[in-house]
């Protein structure tokens, strides 16, 4: 299971990029993505939407089952990637390339709070 160090991590299996800009990107992850096996469609949250840490704000669908995205921080949505549109699969190929939205954090310092990379393995019984 590949599970970059220099992210951030939800038990629900989202992944967060801190960059420096101070917006968060947020994507889910290499266990998620092979659990729910080949991507067919993706709904995401609207640009300019405020969310609530651990609100459901968008839909990854696959072949096997639809399933929540849940927000990782509270935040407003401020770019989705539209590519995902028509390439959903992109997420299977490289879940962490294949990023679904970016917030601005309402508490900057939230991402801290989220897993790191050896407490997610540990979660998800890779450690």
């Amino acid at each position: 299971m590949n599970v970059p160090g220099n992210r951030r991590y939800t038990a629900s299996h989202e992944w967060v990029k801190s960059e420096a800009d101070g917006t968060v990107t947020i994507g889910i992850t290499d266990h998620a993505q092979a659990a729910l096996g080949d991507l067919v469609y993706v709904e995401l949250p609207a640009v300019g939407r405020t969310v609530a840490a651990a609100e459901a704000c968008a839909v990854v669908e696959s072949v096997k089952a639809a399933s929540d995205i849940y927000a990782p921080l509270a935040g407003e949505v401020v770019a989705v990637n539209e590519a995902l549109a028509g390439t959903p699969e992109a997420v299977n190929e490289d879940a962490y390339a294949a990023w679904l939205f970016k917030l601005k954090p309402a508490d900057p310092a939230a991402a801290g709070k989220l897993l790191d990379a050896a407490a997610y393995e540990a979660a998800v019984g890779e450690a």
